[in-house]
């Protein structure tokens, strides 16, 4: 199965993204800022980035243009997860070389879809994810975006 690095500042948003991927079956690695993610990028090697924007140190524009940069990484599949959902943030975020984009809080769903989507070609067919878990962790996520 692949491995997902998760480059997001705040500690609740981590855990409920790896316990999504988790229960998916992914491997997961976790960084807590920008320059953290591009030390564990080149660490761990990882199939996608699920990268935060709004992060301390450095922030996902800039983690971004040092992927794309690099021609080892530039590859490397990024899915922008984060809070940044004004109009026109979408485009720009997709526009920035992310190849894809989920709004927090994060769907279950939406986020099973993004992945098939972008480690298919590594992959092959996707495996069924164990549906009761992921519908508990989307309760959650929902909950969780309520300010519960």
């Amino acid at each position: 199965m692949s491995k997902v690095l998760i480059a997001e500042d705040n500690a609740v948003n981590r855990e409920l993204l790896r316990e999504l991927l988790e229960a998916r079956g992914y491997t997961v690695v976790e960084a807590c800022d920008g320059q953290a993610a591009l030390h564990m990028i080149e660490q761990t090697q990882p199939d996608l980035l699920l990268l935060d924007i709004g992060m301390p140190v450095m922030d996902g524009f800039g983690v971004m243009r040092k992927i794309r940069e690099n021609p080892r990484l530039a590859t490397l599949p990024v899915l922008a997860v984060t809070a940044y959902a004004m109009q026109g943030d979408r485009e720009k975020i997709l526009n920035s070389g992310f190849n894809g984009y989920l709004s927090k809080p994060v769907n279950a769903r939406s986020l099973a879809q993004e992945l098939d989507r972008l480690l298919i070609k590594q992959e092959g067919p996707s495996t069924s994810p164990d549906q009761s878990r992921e519908s508990q962790l989307d309760t959650r996520t929902r909950a969780a975006g309520k300010g519960k």
